[in-house]
C-alpha cells in the first residue's frame, strides 16, 4: 500500500473516520514497524513499548478526523503516538528529571560525549542502538529521544516535559556520555579497533 499517495491515503482516512475496522487494520498493519520503533525508544522494555502503541493508537483512531492530508500520514500518526508517550509518562511522574544549577554544560568532560555522533553505528544494527537506548534512564531516554531523534528544540522539550531548559541540556548531555560508555561497554572502543 502507497501511504505518499494522497487519494489512497485519504480512502483510509475516510474509512477510519467511519469505524471502519478494515480501513484501521489497514492503517495499522502499513504503519506498525515504524512506530513500534519509536516506541521502543521511549520505552525500557517491548511489553512497555507494545502498551505505548497500543495507547497511541487509540489516540490515533480518535483523533484521525483531523488529519488533513496535508503532510505524511507517518508522519502525523509518529506525532500523536510520541505525544501520547509524553502524556503517559507525565502523568505517571515515571521520571525525575536531574535539573543541578550549579553545573553547566560546559563543566562536563568536553571529550565525554561530543563524539556520540562519531561513533560509527553502522557496526551495529538498529536494533542494538534501540537496546542502548532503552537502557537510558527514563529522563536521559526521553530528553534524547525528543531532541535527537524528533528534533525539538530544548524550549520545546522544557514545555513537553514542564522542565527547564538547562535541565533539558543536562539531560540531554548527559544521555551522550552514558551512550558513549554503555556502547563502549558492550561493542567496545572502535577508535581503538581502526587504530
Amino acid at each position: 500500500m502507497d501511504l505518499t499517495n494522497k487519494e489512497v491515503v485519504q480512502e483510509i482516512v475516510d474509512g477510519c473516520c467511519r469505524g471502519d475496522r478494515k480501513y484501521q487494520q489497514i492503517l495499522y498493519k502499513e504503519t506498525y514497524g515504524k512506530m513500534l520503533g519509536v516506541c521502543l525508544r521511549y520505552a525500557s522494555s517491548r511489553e512497555e513499548a507494545k502498551d505505548f502503541m497500543h495507547d497511541g493508537y487509540l489516540k490515533v483512531f480518535e483523533k484521525i478526523k483531523f488529519f488533513r492530508n496535508t503532510g505524511s500520514i507517518e508522519g502525523w500518526i509518529r506525532r500523536i503516538i510520541v505525544n501520547n508517550i509524553i502524556d503517559t509518562i507525565r502523568k505517571k511522574n515515571k521520571i525525575s528529571f536531574v535539573d543541578n544549577p550549579e553545573e553547566s554544560l560546559s563543566s562536563l568532560k568536553q571529550d565525554d560525549g561530543e563524539n556520540l555522533e562519531m561513533l560509527n553505528f553502522e557496526q551495529i544494527n538498529a536494533a542494538r542502538i534501540i537496546e542502548l537506548i532503552q537502557e537510558l534512564p527514563p529522563a536521559y531516554r526521553t530528553v534524547f529521544n525528543l531532541y535527537v531523534i524528533e528534533d525539538y528544540s530544548h524550549k520545546e522539550i522544557s514545555e513537553m516535559l514542564n522542565i527547564n531548559i538547562g535541565t533539558s541540556k543536562s539531560n540531554l548531555s548527559k544521555a551522550k556520555v552514558k551512550l558513549k560508555k554503555l556502547f563502549i561497554e558492550k561493542y567496545g572502543n572502535i577508535y581503538e579497533q581502526l587504530g
